[in-house]
């Protein structure tokens, strides 16, 4: 296996074929070959996270993978959140919130956070829940915590959009309840009409009788 080889990968959706050594990392074949220079290397010995990327849909540590462990696999790196020119949810709150200072941790943060995110979709994760999500990618800046916020921040809106599209049907069914507001409030209207009329015309007839007794 220390001989060259022809990688073909799925990276960030487009296909990718380069040709490597089958043991060099995961991490220099993104930089190097790929030109997505967005994963750090920290440590290099997978303990830091900074090279976190997906493959496969599951947060791995780039430096500790080889490269014929990637042949035809798909991958998505820091790169491959945004679209074009516009920022994910999730790197929108990182920037708002002050979740990124340095940046060396915030890719592996960012895609270890799209990960967590899947799996709680449709809710907010708690602290607890985002902080062992994160488990894996060190940071000596934030204290964290601006980081939690930020990742919680990012699912609120994604929740309110489940809410939304679950509350659609009901929200139909309720139609009829509102034609029926008005019907209520204009037979109380009605009822209190005699009401007031009935009231005004003692006193009607009183006012003639005063009158009448003057005369």
């Amino acid at each position: 296996m220390s001989g060259s080889i022809t990688l073909n990968m799925q990276v960030n959706g487009k296909a990718r074929r380069v040709r490597v050594p089958a043991m060099k990392r995961l991490l220099d074949v993104l930089r190097d070959d790929c030109g997505l220079t967005g994963s750090k290397e920290g440590c290099g010995e997978g303990e830091c996270g900074a090279c976190t990327v997906l493959l496969e849909g599951a947060p791995v540590n780039s430096c500790l993978v080889p490269a014929i462990h990637a042949e035809g696999a798909t991958i998505v790196t820091v790169e491959g959140l945004a679209r074009g020119e516009r920022l994910s949810a999730l790197q929108q709150a990182f920037v708002e919130m002050g979740g990124s200072q340095c940046g060396m941790c915030t890719p592996g943060m960012l895609v270890a956070a799209v990960a967590l995110l899947r799996e709680t979709k449709g809710r907010v994760p708690t602290d607890a829940e985002v902080r062992t999500g994160l488990a894996g990618t060190l940071c000596r800046c934030t204290g964290y915590q601006k980081i939690v916020d930020a990742v919680q921040a990012a699912a609120a809106p994604a929740r309110g959009a489940t809410k939304q599209r679950a509350g659609a049907r009901p929200s139909a069914a309720t139609k009829p309840r509102k034609a029926v507001k008005p019907a209520r409030v204009a037979k109380q209207r009605v009822a209190a009409k005699p009401a007031r009329a009935a009231g005004k015309r003692p006193a009607a007839k009183a006012g003639r009788g005063a009158r009448s007794g003057r005369t």
